[in-house]
């Protein structure tokens, strides 16, 4: 029994995994289809934007964990005080990481495309947003409890 729930972890994380490539090869084929890259311009600008990539999910996958080391914690003065520290530190640490990376982006695109990286990002995210409320939507319209 042991063996077989780890196997269903293991494929549960396998297919969250998949799920999770599937939708970076979607970003980077929006990215692509919105910035317009010349040949030379790609060539230089996608390292960079994959080491940018990591850093932004590193941050956030480390957000995530310290999120969930605070649950079922008690919520007293000092704990929200503490919280709220480290919520800011994330947020100068992401910005920290977009103003760098603008710089880098500057040296191997013209500006209106670095303008145009960031404004395609925000607009792949919010697509993924509204299909993701659109299908809890639906799934609550036929009488299925959402996903977990």
């Amino acid at each position: 029994m042991f063996s077989a729930g780890s196997l269903l972890a293991q494929d549960a994380d396998q297919n969250d995994a998949s799920k999770q490539d599937k939708i970076k090869a979607l970003e980077v084929a929006y990215i692509a289809r919105e910035l317009d890259l010349t040949p030379e311009e790609a060539q230089k600008f996608w390292p960079l934007y994959n080491k940018y990539s990591k850093e932004i999910h590193d941050l956030i996958r480390e957000r995530k964990k310290k999120s969930q080391e605070l649950k079922g914690k008690p919520r007293t003065d000092d704990v929200a005080d503490a919280t709220l520290d480290k919520e800011l530190n994330y947020e100068r640490k992401l910005l920290d990481i977009k103003t760098r990376y603008r710089e880098e982006f500057g040296k191997v695109l013209p500006a209106r495309k670095v303008g145009n990286l960031y404004r395609a990002e925000r607009e792949f995210r919010g697509m993924m947003i509204r299909q993701l409320k659109e299908r809890k939507d639906n799934r609550m319209m036929r009488g299925k409890p959402p996903r977990q």
